[in-house]
């Protein structure tokens, strides 16, 4: 009753009130998400975290404490952020797109209040099992990444196009063990379809613009039309101006294809990439951090900057058509930047365009 008189007494003096955080029971009764999955640890977005599994009367959709609460555990908490010491990861349940905190609501609280993007959790993710289309499309695609592991998202938005999806990856499974000559692993297979025909061929159906002419589709959706009606039925269609001529009749073909493509040929086959990166590091490990850092061909400055973070790194990286310049730039951040001991957090910048003096 007290959180309701507070709200009642800002209101009249013209203050703003800001809406309670989501409720997750509410959240999950309405979602019948009852079945879970461990994801173990996980980077989640800050902003993707949108209530508490306990305590959602306790903090507002901002996730700042309501008044009722002692602020000297939150003082305490974001304090020991600012000066980067070692927090243990949240334990987040997550339901569709949202999360929920089940552990750690002030130091999510902190995080957002210093201005972090994103925060290090134990997942556990409950699975609707209602009859919507928009929940069978989410189990059919959690399925998918169950038994794919991929690190990027393909959005389907019809029913059973997943299962399409991975009776090519199996074809392209056996097709990888005979050429091989040894037993391939289904998760491997997945990411050589994903890296060496996924991505190509979207590359082509985006530069083909379809997606103008398909609103309301995704460009996996594309993908799977495009690839089932030629390669698993044989029909040839035109497509647009030059996609027929970079699309044999069969997958492995359009691989192979793709493994000799020159610059020549795709003027985006290989282009550099710039990124800073923000790092927070554990007291007394920046200058063997810096060292490390230093080390790697890819870092090209490093600055110790005051603030919020400890250091910031310029990084150059090159990429080809086989990858998006966010991939890339994840892949490095989590292979190379984040595996270092005493890193605590990091925070990519990509720049939307440079001028740079000589």
């Amino acid at each position: 009753m007290r959180h309701i008189i507070d709200r009642l007494v800002k209101f009249c003096r013209g203050g703003s009130c800001p809406a309670e955080s989501k409720s997750f029971s509410e959240t999950q009764r309405a979602a019948d998400a009852f079945e879970s999955r461990v994801r173990g640890l996980r980077t989640v977005p800050l902003a993707r975290i949108v209530g508490s599994v306990g305590r959602y009367r306790d903090f507002d959709s901002r996730f700042k404490p309501k008044d009722h609460l002692p602020a000297e555990r939150l003082q305490s908490i974001r304090e020991a952020m600012r000066q980067g010491r070692h927090m243990p990861p949240v334990k987040l349940c997550q339901i569709k797109d949202e999360y929920y905190v089940e552990d750690g609501n002030h130091r999510i609280a902190a995080a957002k209040e210093l201005g972090h993007d994103e925060i290090l959790a134990h997942v556990v993710e409950l699975i609707p099992s209602g009859n919507s289309l928009e929940d069978v499309l989410y189990r059919q695609r959690s399925e998918f990444y169950d038994r794919t592991r991929l690190p990027g998202e393909i959005t389907l938005t019809e029913p059973g196009q997943y299962d399409r999806l991975l009776k090519q990856i199996t074809s392209h499974q056996a097709y990888l063990e005979n050429r091989e000559g040894k037993s391939v692993a289904f998760e491997e297979a997945a990411l050589d379809w994903y890296r060496c025909i996924y991505r190509p061929l979207c590359d082509i159906v985006k530069r083909g613009n379809l997606l103008e002419h398909f609103p309301g589709r995704t460009i996996a959706d594309l993908y799977t039309f495009v690839s089932v009606h030629l390669w698993e039925w044989g029909e040839s269609r035109h497509y647009g101006i030059g996609i027929n001529q970079l699309i044999p009749p069969t997958m492995e073909e359009f691989r192979r294809q793709m493994d000799k493509a020159r610059e020549r040929d795709y003027p985006d086959m290989h282009r550099r990439v710039t990124a800073f990166v923000l790092i927070n590091i554990q007291p007394k490990r920046e200058s063997r951090i810096v060292d490390k850092l230093f080390e790697l061909d890819e870092v090209s400055e490093i600055h110790s900057v005051h603030g919020d973070v400890d250091l910031l790194i310029k990084v150059k990286l090159t990429r080809h058509l086989l990858s998006s310049d966010a991939e890339i730039i994840a892949n490095f951040v989590q292979d190379k930047v984040r595996q270092l001991p005493g890193i605590i957090s990091t925070k990519t910048l990509i720049p939307g365009f440079s001028r740079i003096k000589d």
